[in-house]
């Protein structure tokens, strides 16, 4: 004899919780949507093929990269062609290459000083300055964070987050904070004058401005390159490790024989994106320091915006040649850093 399944009786609307209800809603609403692309996607199958219907699901990321990319990116190339003050480009005259001229014009590009535009080879020397000290300070750190993080500490996922927090911060919230800390009646001057000291103007000193600026950079931006090169260390095998312990290797021979070696593509990926980052940095140092004491910490990038849009004349033209010239400079750093990458693998 046998006997029926039993079967568990539907709960009625009202025990039905809200969060089942959201999640049957939204299933519903997926569900026609995916209905509907399908009904779109049969004609157009029909009508290109089966083989060709990749370029019909990349078309939309294709034509947002080129109206929000490609097309903004030849629009400034063709802008520092041009000259006057007028935005539109039917109302810009061609003036070739006055503007690159104008900002190469320099008696010796080593001095600033001798050059038609010498905000921008201040900028640039600047900029060059900050790159080379911020990324490598933040690189040595973030490596030395992350081989520590990866091993069995106490509370290591607590510091992970710890490091990563200032990440999440925007960096015009990062500049207010360290502002407020920095600033003449600030935390930090507030505690030295308690301790007998003399309050110290850091943002009226050079070398001061200069030096809280590619900290709080450091400090703001370790986190996220120290999670991607936790990531490379995590993805080397112990078992190389446990062999080294075998032959006598101590730890800086595993280190350099076998983290550093394995761990260079990953490092290739956090010296790019930093370098590009770096010298792409504006909005913190402008809140920051507006760019003083002076030009201590005037940035080619500052240079553009106060070129286009913060000087009363508004030189489109010479700021659109400026940022492609610091354009070709990114390209030609990361190329350059490609092909270290590369030699270093062959070695």
């Amino acid at each position: 004899m046998t006997t029926k399944p039993r079967q568990t009786p539907a709960l009625p609307p009202e025990r039905i919780s809200l969060g089942a209800r959201i999640g049957g809603l939204f299933y519903s609403v997926y569900a026609g949507a995916m209905t509907v692309v399908g009904w779109l996607a049969e004609p157009v199958q029909r009508a290109i093929g089966a083989n060709r219907m990749a370029y019909f699901f990349v078309l939309p990321n294709l034509l947002i990269f080129g109206i929000f990319v490609l097309f903004p990116m030849l629009l400034n190339i063709y802008y520092s062609f041009t000259g006057g003050n007028n935005l539109f480009p039917q109302d810009r005259p061609f003036v070739g290459m006055q503007n690159y001229q104008r900002l190469f014009n320099c008696t010796n590009l080593l001095d600033p000083a001798t050059c038609s535009e010498d905000r921008f080879w201040r900028g640039f020397y600047n900029t060059a300055f900050f790159v080379v000290f911020q990324v490598g300070g933040m690189v040595i750190l973030a490596m030395l964070t992350a081989v520590v993080l990866n091993r069995s500490v106490r509370g290591r996922s607590f510091f992970r987050s710890v490091f990563f927090y200032p990440v999440l911060l925007s960096p015009v919230v990062v500049a207010l904070i360290w502002k407020w800390i920095l600033q003449r009646d600030g935390l930090l001057n507030a505690f030295l004058v308690s301790i007998g000291m003399e309050r110290v103007l850091f943002f009226l000193n050079a070398n001061w401005a200069v030096f809280w600026v590619i900290s709080i950079s450091i400090w703001a931006q370790m986190g996220f390159y120290m999670l991607i090169l936790l990531a490379g260390l995590q993805s080397i095998p112990k078992d190389m490790y446990e062999a080294a312990d075998m032959d006598g290797a101590n730890r800086w021979q595993s280190f350099r024989g076998i983290t550093l070696p394995l761990l260079m593509p990953t490092l290739l990926v956090v010296l790019v994106l930093s370098v590009i980052r770096a010298v792409q940095v504006f909005d913190q140092v402008w809140v920051l320091t507006g760019g003083g004491p002076g030009t201590a910490t005037v940035y080619v990038v500052q240079y553009i915006y106060e070129t286009a849009f913060a000087n009363q004349t508004r030189q489109f033209g010479m700021a659109s040649a400026a940022s492609v010239v610091l354009g070709m400079v990114l390209l030609v750093l990361t190329l350059l850093q490609l092909r270290a990458g590369r030699q270093s693998d062959i070695a």
